[in-house]
C-alpha cells in the first residue's frame, strides 16, 4: 500500500517508528508535514499539493496532528477524506477529541465515567462552579491546554477562586474538575486500536507532582486492566470515533473515569513500557480495514 504520515517533525519517535515498521511490512511509506500541503478545493479534481506538485493516491493516511494546529490539520485530512483516501483517524473524530467540552458532554452523554466537571464564563458564578464539583481541591483546565500545560491543582477555594478569575480575567475558556486524591497522582493510558485495548501503562507523577506525564518526570509501567476499565477505555473510544487513540483514566472511588481521549497519541512510552509492537498494529488495522471512501462518520458532527 501506499501511505502518508502526516507529522511535522520527521525526527520524532512515533514518526520515525511508524515509517520504519511500515517499511519493513513492505508498503510505501512517505512522511508529509501537514502545514505544508495546500488544497486545490474543486469539485472536478480535488487534490492535495506539497511543495509545488500533486501529491499521488494514498491508500490511507496516519494523521500525528498537534494540537496546536488542529484546524488546519483536520482540514488537510478531510481533503484526502474527500479523495477516498482512508485515514486511520478521520477528521471530524480528531475535532471532536481536541475540544476538551465536546469531548466531556459526548462521553457524558452516554454515560461514560467522567470526574465531576464545570464549566462557566461569568465570574460572579466561581462560588457555585467550585461547590457543584465537589470544593476544593479541584483541578483547572484550560481547554486548549495539552500535554500537562495549562492545569493547575487549586488546593483551597481561595486559590481557587483567584486561579479561575485569572483565567477568565484573560478571556481563557476552562474546565473545573474534582480531584481524585485516591488516584494519588497516576492514570492510566489505555491504547485502542479498533475495537481492542493492545496495550495499558499506569503513569506515576514525580514526587510532588500531580500531573503524571512521561516528559515531566513521571514513570510508567505495565498494568492489568479490570473489565471495567477496558470497557470503558472501548467505550470512549468508540464515543469519540477514532480508530487509534489513548485514553487516559484514573482509578476513583466510583470506578474508571475518563480524563481525556488522544487522537495522536505517543508510541514510545507504550512501546518501551509494554515491549508491544505497538506500530506493527496500527498497519495491522490499516492493512485490515484501507478501503476507498471507507468513512465510518459519513460527516457527522
Amino acid at each position: 500500500m501506499k501511505i502518508a504520515i502526516l507529522s511535522r517533525n520527521p525526527k520524532l519517535y512515533s514518526t520515525r517508528r511508524l515509517k520504519e515498521v511500515g517499511i519493513a511490512r513492505g508498503h510505501d511509506v512517505d512522511i508529509i508535514n501537514t502545514l505544508h500541503c495546500y488544497m486545490d478545493i474543486t469539485s472536478s479534481k480535488s487534490a492535495v499539493r506539497y511543495k509545488g506538485e500533486e501529491l499521488p493516491q494514498y491508500d490511507a493516511i496516519i494523521p500525528r496532528i498537534g494540537a496546536s494546529v488542529t484546524f488546519y490539520g483536520t482540514a488537510v485530512v478531510r481533503q484526502f477524506e474527500m479523495m477516498g483516501t482512508f485515514s486511520v483517524n478521520e477528521s471530524v473524530a480528531i475535532s471532536r477529541s481536541r475540544d476538551k467540552l465536546r469531548s466531556m458532554q459526548l462521553l457524558a452523554r452516554k454515560n461514560i465515567g467522567l470526574p465531576r466537571t464545570g464549566f462557566a464564563n461569568s465570574p460572579d458564578n466561581v462560588k457555585d462552579l467550585i461547590k457543584n464539583v465537589g470544593g476544593a481541591p479541584l483541578v483547572i483546565k484550560l481547554l486548549e491546554g495539552t500535554q500537562g500545560i495549562g492545569v493547575v491543582l487549586a488546593e483551597t477555594t481561595k486559590a481557587a477562586e483567584s486561579v479561575i478569575e485569572a483565567f477568565m480575567g484573560l478571556k481563557a475558556n476552562i474546565l473545573v474538575q474534582e480531584f481524585i486524591k485516591e488516584a494519588a497522582g497516576a492514570d492510566i493510558r489505555c491504547f485502542v486500536i479498533g475495537e481492542k485495548v493492545v496495550a495499558a501503562m499506569r503513569r506515576q507523577g514525580a514526587e510532588g507532582e500531580f500531573r503524571s506525564n512521561l516528559h515531566r518526570g513521571g514513570s510508567a509501567e505495565v498494568i492489568k486492566l479490570t473489565k471495567e476499565e477496558r470497557a470503558t477505555a472501548l467505550n470512549a473510544a468508540k464515543v469519540m470515533g477514532l480508530g487509534v487513540c489513548g485514553v487516559d483514566l484514573l482509578r476513583s472511588n466510583n470506578g474508571p473515569v475518563v480524563m481525556e481521549v488522544n487522537s495522536s497519541p505517543g508510541l514510545e512510552g507504550i512501546e518501551t513500557s509494554t515491549q508491544k509492537d505497538i506500530s506493527g498494529m496500527i498497519f495491522e488495522y490499516i492493512e485490515k480495514n484501507a478501503k476507498p471512501f471507507h468513512n465510518k462518520t459519513k460527516g457527522k458532527g
